[in-house]
């Protein structure tokens, strides 16, 4: 008989942990509070377009992702376009992300965009990231660019993703997103991403589908509430719904902070390990628009009038018939304004994309969905990598890890496959 392997979440990481191990022999069964697969790269019905509540998006790197769509035959479902970054500057919007932007930029003078350009160069070579993961991003930051610029381009990114979080933000962290992008070019002047046509969900069905196809289930609005320890070894898990079941191996891809409430309470210390890991909320606003806010993909935002880092205009990657436009509010849950009416932020950010586009006027707005996360984006601390517990807990049979298990890498689809595959091969033989 194979041994019978539980998988918590159906999120990318859950699918891919699923999918490698009824490969192996297992027999699997997946637990997801959710109504569908996908967790953060689920889609839902956005006014007729099937589209991710979240955004996604795909770098040159992402390798895995690339491979698993070929095993799942799907060779051409990756799709790579040219896009465009920008950067809305204190009331005007400027071209961004490469040499010419940066030498045209009014903003910095030369000696600010030798530095600026030459910490984005190092950053694509540098290899090794132990050194900065001691100490925080605006320590790397001030050190390479000086403490004015800094404070004028990084700061309010910076800020108006962690508040007061930002000063425990890690250097690697930060320096790996900018290698990511930085290595995503075709040549020095033409950033290239891709996205997977008709969304994340045409992976995340797949690899259900896939899944199911070889003996494995998948049981949708069950969620985990007590795991089950016998003799030092996971025995089985009881679910929301009164469901127990039976488990010799258990592979937990919630995010952390549930982690501690599934934990029997003997083990207080390590219920401890996990709610030490800090994460941030986001409120995320999608708009659907007749014309474009810009040609750009991403734009980076640094303005007092608004608390927003950035926006994404995800149409400007995968063709859509409409203009398709995310807006997110990232924040601490403690922070007032999480709390606030969905009215507020559609509002301010309706005012935010008129400002970069002063041609939009209210017969461009078709419809808006606002969506809330607690737990959006791990606060990745200087030397996090000893705040993290390891994925192999002294549970037998039980291992843990969500998003914050990637780190220097920051979330991502191909990173969830690719550290799935990891800890299904750390499982053993069936």
């Amino acid at each position: 008989m194979p041994k019978k392997l539980l998988v918590l979440g159906a999120g990318p990481m859950g699918l891919a942990a699923a999918y490698a191990a009824v490969k192996r022999g297992y027999e699997v069964d997946v637990l997801e509070a959710g109504d569908r697969p996908g967790g953060m790269a689920a889609h839902f019905d956005f006014d007729g377009l099937s589209i991710e509540r979240f955004y996604h998006f795909c770098a040159l790197s992402d390798t895995h992702t690339v491979a698993l769509l070929q095993e799942l035959g799907m060779p051409d479902a990756m799709k790579w376009v040219a896009t465009k970054m920008g950067f809305y500057f204190d009331g005007r919007l400027y071209p961004w992300g490469d040499p010419i932007s940066l030498l045209t930029f009014s903003k910095l003078g030369p000696i600010g965009k030798l530095r600026y350009g030459l910490q984005a160069f190092m950053s694509t070579k540098k290899k090794d990231w132990r050194e900065l993961d001691k100490i925080n991003a605006e320590q790397w930051y001030v050190a390479w660019l000086g403490q004015r610029t800094y404070e004028r381009l990084w700061k309010p990114l910076m800020h108006f993703k962690f508040y007061e979080l930002a000063k425990h933000v890690s250097a690697a962290w930060v320096w790996q997103r900018i290698k990511r992008i930085g290595n995503s070019r075709k040549s020095l002047f033409e950033e290239r991403l891709g996205y997977i046509e008709g969304g994340s969900e045409t992976l995340m069905n797949a690899l259900a589908q896939a899944i199911i196809a070889r003996g494995g289930r998948i049981h949708y609005k069950t969620s985990a509430e007590k795991i089950e320890v016998k003799d030092g070894a996971v025995a089985a898990v009881r679910t929301a719904g009164g469901l127990r079941i039976e488990a010799e191996k258990v592979i937990s891809t919630i995010p952390t902070p549930y982690v501690p409430g599934i934990l029997p309470d003997e083990y207080g210390e390590l219920k401890e390990r996990y709610a030490r890991i800090r994460n941030v909320a986001v409120v995320c606003l999608i708009w659907k628009l007749k014309r474009q806010v810009s040609k750009n993909f991403w734009v980076n935002i640094s303005d007092a009038r608004f608390q927003i880092p950035g926006i994404i205009e995800i149409s400007n990657l995968r063709p859509m018939k409409d203009t398709i436009v995310y807006v997110p509010y990232y924040m601490p849950q403690t922070h007032p304004k999480f709390g606030a009416p969905d009215d507020l932020f559609i509002e301010e950010s309706w005012a935010c994309l008129k400002a970069i586009n002063p041609e939009l006027n209210e017969d461009d707005r078709l419809c808006v969905k606002v969506s809330r996360l607690r737990h959006a984006q791990p606060v990745y601390e200087p030397e996090f990598m000893k705040i993290l517990p390891p994925v192999q807990t002294p549970i037998a049979g039980l291992q843990i890890a969500d998003t914050a298990f990637y780190y220097p890498e920051d979330r991502g689809v191909s990173e969830s496959i690719r550290f799935a595959q990891l800890m299904v091969e750390d499982l053993g033989p069936p």
